[in-house]
């Protein structure tokens, strides 16, 4: 293994607290010296206090990208966020929504939202405070007319989600996880309606159809 992987990486400070690594402007490297490198490099800019970090990859070192990636679903991220930054203890309910902009922060990347509902199993706030400035429970009602939410059309449309799935479930239906596995045999998650059950066991019949129009998979 090459001695510099022991080193950790250069990168630039944003605007945010956060540091970006450009890995197209270093020398190559394998995926072993890059593993042991960005090791050492989190633990490092941990200590720091960095509050993210941003790598960028070319499409010549995709090879790189499941060890800077460690797989996490949508469902496990939202929970383990809440935790971390509320210390509330959830469980995944439902993706509500999800909302996709291109030329979005960061140069213009691509950046998908997602809107998931969670149920929690305590209730006292234990802030992140670098991560958090206030958090609270509110009435739904109280959340929904912040002028933030009713100014800005994008919340506001995901507020009104949320009022709806608060007072009539029945009427708006989120998609719920299914753990199904890939023609190799590798986990992978179905996020759909789960009151479909004709279509969940391999059939489907004229009510169930529109469902194909309703589902996206993450491996």
């Amino acid at each position: 293994m090459d001695s510099g992987a022991q080193k950790i990486f250069n990168g630039k400070e944003d605007s945010y607290g956060g540091v970006v690594v450009n890995l197209m402007e270093m020398e190559p490297m394998d995926a072993q010296d890059f593993e042991a490198k960005l090791d050492n490099s989190l633990k490092a800019w941990k200590d720091q206090g960095k509050k993210g970090i941003w790598i960028k990859l070319s499409s010549k070192l995709s090879s790189l990208v499941d060890t800077a990636i460690k797989g996490e679903g949508i469902w496990a991220g939202a929970v383990r966020e809440m935790e971390e930054e509320t210390g509330i203890e959830t469980k995944f309910v439902e993706v509500l929504a999800f909302r996709e902009s291109h030329q979005s922060f960061l140069e213009e990347k691509t950046d998908i939202f997602f809107l998931c509902e969670l149920k929690p199993s305590n209730i006292e706030i234990k802030k992140q405070d670098s991560e958090i400035l206030y958090a609270k429970w509110m009435p739904i009602d109280e959340y929904v007319n912040q002028p933030f939410n009713q100014e800005k059309e994008l919340f506001r449309y995901m507020a009104n989600i949320c009022l709806k799935r608060s007072k009539e479930k029945e009427k708006y239906a989120g998609f719920s996880t299914v753990l199904t596995t890939t023609a190799s045999g590798k986990e992978s998650y179905l996020y759909c309606r789960t009151d479909h059950d004709n279509l969940l066991n391999g059939e489907c019949d004229e009510d169930s159809t529109s469902l194909f129009q309703k589902c996206f998979c993450f491996t």
